[in-house]
Order: C-alpha cells, then structure tokens, then sequence
C-alpha cells in the first residue's frame, strides 16, 4: 500500500516542497520510500546547494525563505 506525502527539503534561504509516494507494508521499516523518490529528494537537495532553481522547480515548488522585521 502506499500513500502521496508532502516531504520539505532546506537548503540556505530555498525551501523545495516534493510530494513523493510512502510504502507501507507489514514490515519493521515501515512506512518508508521508494529508491526513485529517495534520490529524487537527493536531487532536489543538490540542485537547491547549486543555487540551480530551474532543475529544483521540476521536481518540486520552491519557496525563497527570507526573514521578517521584528518589532
């Protein structure tokens, strides 16, 4: 069985969220994920490190974190 989950990777001020699929079976390391969605949250991080928005932006939508004034 498996289920859609939103997974949030943080890279510097870019925030990449990636929606992969959990596995859940019977066994002891359950829920976990697919080796495809695994090196697809690798990706993500790599191309986020590299400053590379564009590769990002396929695999996910990127938000630009960027601090509040406080008061």
């Amino acid at each position: 069985m498996t289920r859609r989950k939103t997974k949030y990777v943080h890279e510097g001020r870019y925030v990449a969220e990636v929606q992969v699929d959990l596995i859940e079976d019977e066994g002891e390391w359950s829920p976990y994920l697919s080796v495809e969605d695994a090196c697809k949250l690798d990706d993500v991080r790599t191309a986020l490190r590299r400053g590379d928005l564009a590769a990002a932006s396929r695999l996910g939508r990127i938000y630009e974190l960027r601090p509040l004034v406080h008061q």
